[in-house]
């Protein structure tokens, strides 16, 4: 499941839940000032919760507030004759007074409240972050990585062993994706797993090891292999009955050092420790030397990684950088219609934006179905034209425009609506009017939905152009001297501007990116955007004119109007385009992807990871407005 952006970065798919309110995905600089967030550990629930929640408002008054609850192990009751209490906190008898969030996804009741769960509307597309199944209630399913209140988390949802049922049981996507998440930059701060991984008490004096820990049960050697490569800072499990607190452990290749926490079942009647609490800063917001501070009880890796990714090193090209290791989710070439296999889309990439086989996948890696899913179309009727499960499905039969569904064939009587139903036209209704900033003759400039960093704009033709190279000599004239303020603007501040547009054969409202970045990484883009194209198959055709003004003229002259397009404007004028054939997968949010991995902020790779509330939008606007006021050419027009 990759669970990029998968993975691209992996795209890694955000979505809020009413329950994060109360941690919005907040600048680094809020971090760095706020309190690390105070989490509780459960081991396995077994559907006692009323014994897990007494003992957490017990917890709660003594030490709290608490941020959120994490269980690990079993979630739901060993029996049906233990589902009547359990079902009272699923069915809103009782509630659940803190955000919740579990990966033992087996046990008696869990087909029923986890298909429910599944098939509600509420929890469409692949949200890593959990599957609401009641309020404060999120199920954690597969493998995958979310943000909590600033911290990554990282889960293995299920176990190793057949379960017999729909759910209870990971699979081997899940622990492809771990592997691939695993290889993007920065730190998983926690690791969810039910069981136990193997050796954990290596390199343990024996009289400090528990004698029920030496049962083999409920240890999993590849669990073993997955914390071995991740190297979270926080390993949480449950399963063996037992409290278990390890010395804290050096990892390979890594500079921090790995606390397992093995934890009891809820109300078990050795009165082992089922509930701990901690609070650790996101690694996201500490300094190297932070980071690298070892206790004096640390031990070396109980781990050692497995054969297959030492194969996989072995296997790398020779002097391949870290630049194009982070990149490996575009290796994927561009495959033969003819092939019969490649008709089909492959599921893995639909649903995460990943596929760990990468080109060596028999289906299809397809960009566009991808984005028709994670509007909520029905697999099957992308995959096949049709669906068997037909007014039964809770997914759509139609494909969905970026703010309309559409059909296959769109009757003419619609087109006329077409425009009032675009986000990006001034007279449609769907228009965000309050993140424009600046409004010209034939364009308009606006904060950007979701934007990549701070100051992330859009250039957007004030007519429904389906290209910003379709515009008339005075816009493209009035686009150049935009594009130039924001350059002089983003100087001013030690940064340098990118802008890049992907025209796709669809005819929406054309939009021109522009995205700051840091002086000192502005050399590195050129390079990491060839190297992503090199991924996936193609090379860029290099445009470069010492006369900037005309440089969008050359850009012009090079699309023919009748194919897709992407093209990145570079800080030395460079512009890198290509031509996106019929054919082609490609990535619908590629430059803003490449981009994020650069800047490493891969979960930021998809626009609806980073959206703000009204306010915190309206609070951006009028920021930039008040800076950008000198530099605006329509407020300095003579």
């Amino acid at each position: 499941m990759l669970s990029i952006s998968i993975c691209i970065n992996s795209l890694i798919l955000n979505h809020c839940s009413p329950s994060h309110r109360s941690s919005p995905r907040p600048h680094s600089n809020t971090l760095m000032s706020s309190p690390p967030p105070r989490l509780l550990l459960s081991g396995d629930v077994l559907g006692r919760l009323s014994l897990l929640y007494k003992r957490f408002a017990t917890v709660n008054k003594s030490a709290g507030p608490f941020d959120a609850l994490l269980c690990v192990g079993q979630f739901f009751p060993d029996t049906t004759e233990q589902l009547q209490e359990f079902m009272e906190y699923i069915e809103g008898r009782k509630e659940i007074p803190i955000p919740t969030y579990f990966i033992g996804d087996y046990g008696a009741g869990a087909p029923k409240v986890l298909s429910a769960a599944a098939s509600d509307s509420e929890n469409l597309g692949f949200k890593l972050d959990g599957l609401k199944v009641c309020p404060n209630l999120f199920w954690l399913k597969g493998g995958g990585r979310f943000t909590l209140h600033g911290l990554s988390v990282a889960y293995l949802s299920g176990r190793q062993s057949p379960s017999g049922h729909q759910f209870g049981k990971y699979t081997q996507d899940d622990v492809d994706s771990l592997r691939a998440l695993a290889e993007e930059p920065g730190i998983d701060d926690l690791f969810l797993t039910n069981e136990w991984p193997t050796g954990i008490t290596s390199r343990i004096p024996a009289k400090d090891v528990p004698s029920e820990i030496y049962d083999s049960s409920c240890s999993d050697s590849t669990v073993a292999e997955l914390v071995a490569e991740i190297k979270p800072r926080y390993h949480i499990a449950g399963s063996k009955g037992v409290f278990y607190a390890r010395e804290p452990y050096v990892n390979e290749d890594a500079v921090h050092v790995t606390r397992f926490f093995g934890l009891a079942p809820v109300g078990n009647k050795e009165k082992q420790k089922f509930m701990h609490a901690i609070s650790p800063t996101p690694s996201s917001t500490m300094s190297a030397s932070e980071l690298s501070m070892k206790p004096p009880n640390t031990t070396l890796s109980p781990f050692k990684i497995g054969d297959n990714i030492a194969s996989r090193d072995r296997n790398r090209i020779p002097g391949e950088s870290t630049l194009e290791a982070q990149n490996w989710r575009y290796d994927v070439k561009k495959r033969g219609r003819d092939d019969r296999e490649t008709q089909k889309f492959c599921f893995k990439f639909v649903s995460s934006g990943s596929c760990p086989r990468g080109e060596n996948c028999l289906f299809r890696h397809d960009a566009e179905a991808r984005n028709q899913s994670m509007r909520g179309v029905c697999f099957d009727f992308l995959n096949k034209g049709k669906c068997e499960r037909g007014s039964e499905c809770q997914f759509l039969h139609n494909l969905v425009d970026e703010g309309e569904a559409v059909s296959r064939k769109r009757p003419k009587s619609e087109n006329a609506t077409r425009f009032k139903e675009c986000w990006f036209c001034l007279s449609s209704p769907q228009l965000e009017s309050h993140l424009i900033i600046s409004v010209g003759e034939s364009l308009y400039c606006a904060m950007a939905k979701g934007p990549l960093v701070d100051d992330h704009v859009l250039l957007i033709p004030i007519e429904h152009f389906p290209s910003t190279l379709s515009l008339n000599p005075d816009g493209q004239g009035e686009l150049y001297r935009f594009q130039c303020s924001l350059r002089k603007f983003c100087k001013t501040q030690g940064k340098e501007v990118v802008f890049f547009e992907w025209i796709t054969k669809r005819g929406t409202h054309a939009n021109l990116q522009a995205i700051p970045f840091p002086q000192s990484r502005a050399s590195a883009i050129k390079n990491i955007f060839s190297l992503a194209a090199k991924k996936l198959g193609f090379d860029f055709q290099m445009i470069k004119n010492d006369d900037a003004s005309k440089g969008r003229e050359l850009l012009a002259s090079k699309f023919d109007g009748q194919t897709g397009f992407f093209y990145v404007e570079l800080p030395d004028s460079t512009v890198l385009a290509h031509t996106v054939e019929e054919n082609e997968n490609f990535p619908f949010q590629f430059g803003r992807e490449v981009l994020s991995g650069l800047l490493k902020i891969p979960d930021k790779a998809d626009w609806r990871n980073c959206q703000l509330s009204k306010d915190e939008e309206l609070k951006m606007v009028e920021a930039f407005k008040s800076q950008f006021k000198p530099f605006d050419p329509n407020e300095n027009q003579q």
